[in-house]
């Protein structure tokens, strides 16, 4: 069992963590992976629906990513950027804020010229801000005007279409980051799946900012996860069970998917329309309750993400998987390519 942290490293030249999103979404490179006998194939994106029978059904995390990076001023001219990590009430949010220093208690921000005001109403144990914002337009609008995409620290380059940084399908309005396995597919894509006999279904789990919180202990098991808010509609509920009584496999878009089935199933027995908190943290040895398959990116080296692929797919597949994709040179992260674990 491989509980050191230092056991999920990898050396990842620089040049392969993918700083912009390619022009066609499913033209990015598909590894996939048979966890059961550890063979690799080097496909494109648009060849996952080779893979797909039907009768199996894709479960799709449907979070839409706020552009919660904003930038304030006070009236003594000193600048702070904001950005906003938890949703309190509709216009009060839990915000990281730096410089610090510049955001105490009872500090006014004035964010795009008048669009919308923020005042510091408490300062967290953690350091984080609670900031109360005022707006003449609805909040989110306001957020939608001003507002950048809080793309992760490995990405340099600036976003030239906050929609690159979406996935096709999002709708719930909640995430600090996306989900971005699901990044790779288009409209027409999902179509041809549809029209394999494959069933879509949607979960929403807004990712949070400690997605990219990097594992900072050396035993696995001293980490504690950051809780995430998720929820399970009836329609994937009850798609999920047919699926499982037909004989097909329920395959996962997404470490987020996976972790809400995982997190549903832990819970109540069997995946049921519900919602609520998960902090989940899926490591090996762990056995799946729910997933017959995963759809996912390539993850940070000692990230909980490369520890939940290493759990599904089994450790020396999934480090041999990934030093291929190394030496392939594969584009990592965000940006990057994918891998289907099947």
């Amino acid at each position: 069992m491989k509980i050191k942290t230092s056991d999920y490293f990898y050396e990842l030249p620089t040049e392969l963590i993918a700083q912009t999103p390619l022009e066609s979404r499913d033209s990015s490179r598909l590894l996939v992976l048979d966890r059961n006998t550890g063979a690799c194939e080097h496909k494109h994106f648009y060849n996952i629906v080779d893979y797909l029978n039907s009768g199996d059904c894709l479960i799709l995390n449907d979070s839409r990513v706020l552009p919660a990076r904003i930038y304030g001023i006070k009236n003594t001219g000193a600048k702070v950027e904001f950005l906003l990590v938890k949703q309190i009430t509709i216009d009060t949010w839990e915000c990281l804020a730096g410089p610090g220093r510049k955001a105490k208690q009872g500090s006014v921000f004035d964010f795009g010229g008048g669009v919308m005001t923020g005042e510091v109403i408490d300062v967290l144990e953690n350091g984080n801000r609670v900031v109360k914002f005022t707006s003449k337009d609805n909040f989110f609008s306001a957020l939608d005007k001003l507002g950048e995409m809080p793309l992760p620290p490995y990405i340099k380059e600036k976003l030239k279409d906050k929609e690159r940084y979406q996935t096709v399908y999002s709708r719930e309005l909640g995430s600090a980051a996306a989900p971005t396995a699901g990044l790779h597919f288009t409209p027409e894509l999902l179509q041809k799946i549809k029209d394999k006999g494959v069933k879509i279904g949607y979960v929403t789990l807004h990712v949070g900012i400690g997605t990219f919180r990097p594992v900072k202990t050396d035993d696995i098991t001293q980490h504690k996860m950051h809780s995430e808010h998720y929820e399970v509609p009836e329609a994937a509920a009850n798609l999920i069970s047919e699926t499982k009584n037909s004989g097909g496999r329920v395959i996962s878009v997404g470490t987020t998917s996976c972790r809400t089935l995982e997190t549903v199933a832990r819970d109540h027995g069997s995946v049921v329309a519900c919602d609520g908190w998960t902090d989940i943290f899926i490591y090996p040895p762990y056995e799946f309750k729910v997933l017959d398959g995963l759809i996912t990116n390539f993850h940070l080296p000692e990230s909980t993400l490369i520890m939940l692929v290493s759990a599904f797919a089994g450790y020396d597949n999934t480090m041999n998987a990934y030093k291929q994709a190394v030496n392939e040179k594969y584009r990592f992260f965000s940006f990057g390519d994918a891998m289907f674990i099947k």
